[in-house]
């Protein structure tokens, strides 16, 4: 609600043709106006949607990327390859976060009609700090897929001696990284979702099934905002809300198995949801 007013404004102030206003004009600063109502017009309705629809603002294209995709990966050339800034600065909440996630990956593998253990995909990996705390345990095999090559050379030092059991290290943004066909138990996603637009996460979702053993199953675990969605100019990543997820994980002919909730975050952090897919 925010660009409520500039949208409300925008709306009486520019309802007249850009011909009547302009034809006569030259003004820089009358064009700037315009501009300015516009976008944050764009904002206030943009924030409205049901379902975020990226697709004006990462149309555009830098040296053959598009700007959506090229900013994020600008912004993580400036991440160090630790934990710290795998974390984005919160390294202490490093065992709550992989405690829960190893509970809630406890409950689809290892047993009958769940999951195997053999095989495992640490989708946006980083130097892989989730595949050394959750999935190693667990699987005997692992591969890393990640689009920032010095985070994907420090894995194989930060893994240790458990770097025999990495199969594969993928050097791919998600919108162009295609899964093996029926390779994976399990294909973990985690704070990476919200750097592929709706368009890109469903068929990147649609990709990843196909990639999937007999009762193999996604966990997708992200920011989820709390109503709409919300994009990050920073990082170039959007935060949706746990509708717009279940929207996009349907489309792709998924069904959720489990919906649960990190806890032990500080509350001014922004919600954090585990969302089990098969």
């Amino acid at each position: 609600m925010e660009f409520l007013g500039a949208h409300l404004a925008f709306r009486f102030r520019w309802h007249k043709t850009d011909e009547e206003l302009c034809r006569h004009s030259m003004s820089f600063v009358l064009h700037k106006a315009i501009s300015t109502d516009f976008f944050e017009s764009y904002l206030y309705l943009f924030e409205r949607q049901p379902l975020v629809n990226l697709y004006a603002l990462t149309s555009e294209v830098i040296d053959g990327e598009m700007q959506f995709y090229a900013r994020a990966k600008n912004f993580y050339r400036d991440v160090p390859a630790t934990e710290e800034g795998m974390m984005g600065g919160f390294s202490e909440l490093t065992n709550i976060d992989t405690e829960s996630s190893r509970e809630f990956l406890r409950k689809f593998v290892g047993g009958p009609g769940k999951a195997g253990t053999d095989f495992a995909l640490d989708c946006g990996s980083g130097i892989g700090r989730l595949s050394k705390n959750v999935l190693l345990p667990v699987f005997s095999n692992i591969e890393l897929v990640d689009m920032m090559e010095p985070f994907l050379e420090e894995a194989q030092n930060y893994l240790e001696e458990e770097v025999d059991r990495v199969e594969t290290l993928y050097c791919y943004s998600l919108q162009d990284f295609f899964p093996p066909v029926r390779t994976y138990d399990v294909i973990w996603m985690q704070w990476v979702s919200g750097y592929l637009t709706d368009k890109d996460l469903q068929e990147f979702l649609i990709r990843s099934k196909n990639g999937l053993k007999d009762n193999g199953v996604i966990i997708l675990k992200d920011n989820v905002a709390r109503q709409g969605c919300i994009l990050d100019p920073t990082d170039s990543s959007v935060i949706r809300d746990i509708h717009i997820l279940r929207n996009i994980i349907e489309k792709s002919g998924m069904s959720i198995l489990a919906v649960e909730r990190q806890s032990g975050f500080p509350e001014l952090c922004i919600p954090i949801w585990m969302i089990a897919i098969q």
